[in-house]
């Protein structure tokens, strides 16, 4: 049965399933180490960014080569996430492991069973969260945003008109359809819980100290 990762706690109890060192049917326990972490992925941009899943679950359950694609769940038997990725330096579990929520497989899963892969809505633009070192360098008034530091020709940022700069004279996201952006994640992370390629959102942009707000469409990830 399926959980729901929206409704997680840092500090809940979980366990994770699957074939570390090819011995079949492990299971490991842990907790919950914290939410709302971001991983990237291994595949580079044509312009050098890289793309990012928000929300991952970090879990100190002991995940090693081959929990890959095993369950992650509750006490209640439910699953929450799948079991993705882990940070070491020696190539074992080191106490981090990273796990995709199942809210987000909900989305991927029926279109990859449909039609065989899944596109994510993609806007076309490279950006950072703002720290108040950056913000003075920048001359902003705030911290909170998802800074664009870079817009991607003949994508749905270049159509829409989105400025982007390395230093002074970006456009700052603060809000998509009205919610609020404190940091490039919240972004990402609305994009892909959201939203659906063609869907037409409004951008709030704080550009040249005034606010705007921006309609973009979204165009499928390459």
């Amino acid at each position: 049965m399926l959980g729901d990762s929206s409704n997680l706690q840092v500090g809940e109890f979980v366990a994770a399933i699957g074939n570390p060192f090819d011995e079949t049917g492990s299971m490991s326990v842990g907790i919950i180490s914290g939410l709302g972490r971001s991983l990237r992925s291994q595949r580079v941009t044509e312009d050098g960014g890289r793309y990012t899943l928000p929300q991952v679950i970090q879990t100190d359950a002991a995940i090693n080569p081959g929990n890959s694609g095993g369950p992650l769940l509750n006490m209640d038997g439910e699953v929450i996430g799948v079991n993705s990725a882990i940070l070491t330096e020696t190539g074992v579990n080191s106490g981090v492991g990273y796990t995709i929520p199942v809210n987000a497989v909900k989305r991927i899963a029926p279109a990859l069973i449909a039609d065989g892969k899944y596109t994510y809505p993609f806007i076309g633009i490279r950006m950072l969260t703002l720290d108040i070192a950056l913000q003075e360098e920048l001359g902003l008034a705030q911290t909170e945003g998802a800074y664009v530091t870079n817009v991607t020709p003949d994508t749905p940022a270049d159509e829409a008109g989105l400025i982007g700069e390395e230093g002074p004279g970006g456009d700052l996201i603060v809000a998509i359809d009205g919610q609020p952006i404190h940091t490039s994640d919240d972004l990402i992370s609305y994009l892909v819980f959201e939203t659906i390629v063609g869907q037409t959102v409004d951008l709030t942009v704080i550009r040249n100290n005034e606010e705007t707000i921006i309609p973009l469409t979204l165009g499928e990830r390459p």
